[in-house]
C-alpha cells in the first residue's frame, strides 16, 4: 500500500507516524510546501518574543529524523498542485527547482491546514504588514524586528494569535495596539468574561481599539499607518494581520471533493472525503460540534492530531471514528490564564437554546494555604435538561485543571448538577475540599431544586429604582462605602435577621455581595421568611470588572490613544 500525505504538520505528521506503527510495509510519502515538518504552530509567537530562543526547538521532527525512525519519506518545499482522482495520482511541484512530477497513490490524505485571512484592502501588500502561520513567517517577523529595531506595532485581530503576539511584542518593549472589529476580544468567551482579558491587557500597557474596523493602510516614511472607519489613524513600525484563518481548500476544490462550512472539506466520522480513498484531517475539514452536533470548523492542534490518528487507523483497515470537537482551548496572557470549552452563553442563545449560567469566584487552592489566587468561572447549561453546554475560566493557577475536568464531564454526558458528585483530588496546596468544579455543581443543583433564583450583570441597569423592588447589598459597611451600585441599600448579611423588618416582604428583593456567597446565604434567610428573592450571579467584584471595561471600551479614544 502506498500512502501519499499532503501537509506535514499536526494532522499529517501524526497520521504518517501512526500508519507506520500499524503497517511496517506501507510506502509513505509526505509532501510539505514549507521548509519544515511537524512544527509547533502554537509556539511561534514565543519565538518572536524571545521566550523560545533556539529556532530548532520549533520543529519537533525533521525529514531526516522521520526517515531514520519511521522510514517515511518527507519532501519539504514540495507543493501538491493537482489531484487526478481517476488515475489516483498527484502532481507535485518542487518549489526550489520548479520541476514537476506525478506521484501515484493507493490512499491519499489531505492535511493542508488553513490560510490566514487577508482582506483586499488598499496598502495591504506593504512589506511592513505580516501574517503568522508558518515558521518562515515567524523568522520574517523576528528578523524584521531585529533589523529595524521596531518600537511599535498594530495587531489587527483579537483572537489567540493576535493576543499572544501582542503580549510577546509588549514584553520586547514595543508599544502595541490591538484593533478589533467586534466589541470584545476572544470570541471563545462571553463579553463578561472577556472583560477580564481587556483589563489585563490595558493594565500591561496595550491599547485596545474595540468596535473598530480597518479600512486601509498607508506608507508614511518609515511607518505603516492603519486607517480606521471612524477616520482615525494609527502609525506604527509594523502591522500583524491576525483576523482569522480560512480552510485551505484549493486542492479539494480542484479535485471535486464536497465542500461545506466556510469552504471546508466535508468528511465523515472516519475522516473519509466524498471521493473514495481520499481522507482529510485538521484545520481544513468540517467537523461536528460535540455539544450541538452542528457542522462547524474548529482549527486547533488537539483535534487535528486525533483526526490524523483516526484517518491512519482507517487507512490501515481499522474502524476508528471521530466523535466531534468541543473547541477546548487555553491561552496565557501575561500572568493570566484564560480557558474555554463548548458553547458560550451568547452562542447558545443565538442558536435558540434556553440556557442559564452560574458565575463563581473560587480560590485556586485552600484559602488558608499561602498563595491562593482567585479565578472566575462561568458554567453554561441548558434549562430543563441540565445539559452542560460550555465553560469559561479566567485566573492564574489551577485554570487548566478545572477546565479539563469540565470538558471531560461534558464529553461523558454528565448533567450540570452532577458536577457536585465528582471525586476530585484535594490537598491544601492544590485545591479546596469543595473543589471549584464541585462548587459550580452545588450552585446548579440549588437552582434545579428551587433553592435560589438568579439575576445577571446585564439586568441591573433595567431594575426599577422607583421603590417597587428592594435592591440589597449584603457586604460589610466598609465594602459598601468603598463602592456600590446606585439604588442598593446596605444591610450586612450578619445583621440581616435582626434588621429584616427594614425590608418590605411584599416586594421582590434583588441581593448582591462581593462574590455571590453571602448574597446566597441572605437569599436563603429571606426566602424562608416569605420573601421573593434573587441572587446576583458573580458578585460585585464581577459586576464592577464588566462595567468598568464596558465603559472603557465605549470611549471614543481609549486611554493611551490619540487621534
Amino acid at each position: 500500500m502506498k500512502v501519499v500525505i499532503v501537509g506535514g504538520v499536526a494532522g499529517g505528521a501524526s497520521a504518517a507516524a501512526r500508519i507506520r506503527r500499524l503497517d511496517e510495509s506501507a510506502e509513505i510519502i509526505v509532501f510539505e510546501k514549507t521548509g519544515y515538518i511537524s512544527y509547533a504552530n502554537c509556539g511561534l509567537p514565543y519565538y518572536i518574543g524571545d521566550v523560545i530562543t533556539d529556532s530548532s526547538d520549533l520543529s519537533l521532527q525533521t525529514p531526516e529524523s522521520f526517515w531514520t525512525r519511521f522510514r517515511i519519506l518527507v519532501k519539504v518545499n514540495h507543493e501538491v498542485t493537482n489531484i487526478d482522482v481517476t488515475q489516483k495520482t498527484v502532481t507535485v511541484k518542487n518549489l526550489l527547482t520548479g520541476t514537476e512530477c506525478e506521484e501515484p497513490y493507493d490512499k491519499l490524505l489531505l492535511s493542508p491546514g488553513a490560510k490566514p485571512v487577508r482582506p483586499n484592502l488598499s496598502g495591504i501588500d506593504s512589506e511592513k504588514i505580516f501574517s503568522l502561520r508558518t515558521i518562515e513567517d515567524t523568522f520574517r517577523i523576528h528578523d524584521y524586528l531585529e533589523k529595524t529595531k521596531a518600537q511599535s506595532a498594530v495587531i489587527v485581530g483579537g483572537g489567540y494569535i493576535g493576543i499572544e503576539v501582542a503580549e510577546n511584542l509588549k514584553e520586547k518593549g514595543l508599544n502595541v495596539t490591538i484593533v478589533q472589529r467586534p466589541n470584545q476580544l476572544m470570541n471563545t468567551l462571553d463579553y463578561d468574561m472577556a472583560s477580564f482579558v481587556h483589563s489585563k491587557l490595558r493594565a500591561k500597557g496595550i491599547s485596545l481599539r474595540l468596535n473598530s474596523n480597518v479600512t486601509s493602510f498607508r506608507q508614511d516614511g518609515e511607518c505603516i499607518v492603519t486607517l480606521l472607519e471612524d477616520n482615525s489613524e494609527i502609525a506604527a513600525d509594523m502591522v500583524l494581520l491576525a483576523i482569522g484563518v480560512a480552510p485551505e481548500n484549493s486542492l479539494a476544490k480542484q479535485a471535486g471533493l464536497k465542500l461545506g462550512v466556510k469552504g471546508s472539506i466535508v468528511v465523515n466520522d472516519r475522516m473519509e472525503t466524498s471521493v473514495q480513498d481520499i481522507y482529510a484531517v485538521g484545520d481544513a475539514i468540517q467537523v461536528k460540534h460535540f455539544v450541538t452536533e452542528e457542522d462547524t470548523v474548529i482549527a486547533l492542534a488537539g483535534p487535528a492530531n486525533k483526526q490524523g490518528r483516526i484517518a491512519a487507523d482507517n487507512i490501515c483497515g481499522g474502524d476508528s471514528h471521530y466523535q466531534g470537537s468541543m473547541g477546548s482551548s487555553i491561552i496565557k496572557i501575561f500572568d493570566m490564564t484564560v480557558a474555554g470549552t463548548g458553547l458560550t452563553e451568547k452562542v447558545a442563545k443565538s442558536m435558540g437554546i434556553d440556557c442559564e449560567s452560574v458565575v463563581l469566584s473560587p480560590a485556586s487552592h485552600a484559602g488558608y494555604y499561602p498563595g491562593a489566587k482567585v479565578m472566575t468561572m462561568k458554567v453554561v447549561f441548558e434549562k430543563d435538561t441540565w445539559k452542560l453546554l460550555g465553560a469559561q475560566i479566567v485566573g492564574t493557577e489551577g485554570v487548566d485543571k478545572r477546565l479539563d475536568v469540565l470538558a471531560t464531564a461534558m464529553h461523558a454526558g454528565m448533567k450540570a448538577n452532577m458536577l457536585k458528585d465528582l471525586d476530585l483530588a484535594y490537598a491544601p496546596p492544590f485545591s479546596s475540599a469543595k473543589d471549584p468544579v464541585n462548587m459550580a455543581g452545588f450552585m446548579i443543583e440549588n437552582i434545579r431544586n428551587g433553592f435560589v433564583k438568579q439575576y445577571h450583570w446585564d439586568e441591573i441597569a433595567g431594575l426599577p429604582r422607583d421603590g417597587s423592588v428592594t435592591l440589597l447589598d449584603t457586604r460589610t459597611a466598609y465594602e459598601y462605602k468603598s463602592g456600590h451600585i446606585d439604588g442598593y441599600i446596605n444591610i450586612p448579611v450578619d445583621d440581616l435577621r435582626e434588621r429584616m423588618n427594614e425590608i418590605d416582604d411584599s416586594k421582590p428583593v434583588y441581593v448582591i455581595c462581593q462574590s455571590g456567597l453571602r448574597s446566597y446565604i441572605a437569599c436563603r434567610i429571606l426566602t424562608q421568611n416569605g420573601f421573593d428573592c434573587y441572587n446576583f450571579s458573580g458578585g460585585y467584584r464581577f459586576y464592577a470588572s464588566v462595567i468598568h471595561e464596558k465603559q472603557m471600551s465605549e470611549c471614543t479614544y481609549p486611554c493611551g490613544m490619540e487621534k
